[in-house]
């Protein structure tokens, strides 16, 4: 009975990951592709993907830099719109804008005389422009098992850089510390201090 619950449970930690990721996948695709009603699977995911990549184009080469700022300038007027558009555009950069934030891991002390320590990610250093302290950062600490995390301004002397994969530490960070992480092997993934 004992090698069975064994079995089971091994079996668990095989099907349980693929099916979530599969499931996310699915649902994922069948949301996108419901924005436009036709029913020929994927075609509307197909339309979607080519809307936004020449929209992409269109914003690169032909909207100029002027008729952007007075549309960011008109909803930055609107209360509730302005926290919406600028919270989901910021999130956009962090993650896939020429402004991508999490590219910095570090290690922080939040206490002066502390052993305890947070991974997290340096969003800002220059937070001088502020604050009359010249020596607080803004670094970002995710959750576990979560997609949130809180923002704290510490002292540099506080945070120690990591020579890791930023999106292997986010990735070792949400699930717990139950993922591994290697040391970064590529000039290009050293943090900067």
């Amino acid at each position: 009975m004992k090698s069975l619950i064994k079995y089971f449970l091994q079996g668990l930690l095989y099907v349980v990951p693929i099916t979530v990721t599969l499931y996310v996948i699915y649902e994922a695709f069948m949301m996108i592709d419901g924005l436009i009603p036709i029913q020929i699977p994927g075609l509307g995911l197909l339309i979607v993907v080519i809307f936004i990549t020449v929209m992409g184009v269109v914003g690169r080469h032909l909207i100029s830099d002027k008729i952007i700022d007075l549309f960011e300038g008109t909803l930055k007027r609107a209360p509730l719109i302005n926290v919406i558009y600028t919270a989901v555009k910021d999130l956009l950069n962090a993650f896939v804008g020429d402004k991508k934030s999490f590219k910095k891991p570090v290690v922080v002390k939040l206490f002066e005389n502390s052993e305890v320590r947070r991974l997290g990610f340096i969003t800002n250093e220059n937070f001088r422009d502020l604050t009359d302290s010249n020596d607080l950062i803004t670094v970002y600490l995710p959750h576990s098992y979560n997609i949130s995390g809180n923002v704290f301004l510490v002292p540099a002397s506080y945070v120690e850089p990591l020579n890791v994969n930023p999106s292997d530490l986010m990735k070792y960070t949400v699930s717990g510390g139950v993922t591994e992480v290697e040391r970064a092997v590529h000039d290009d993934l050293e943090p900067k201090k």
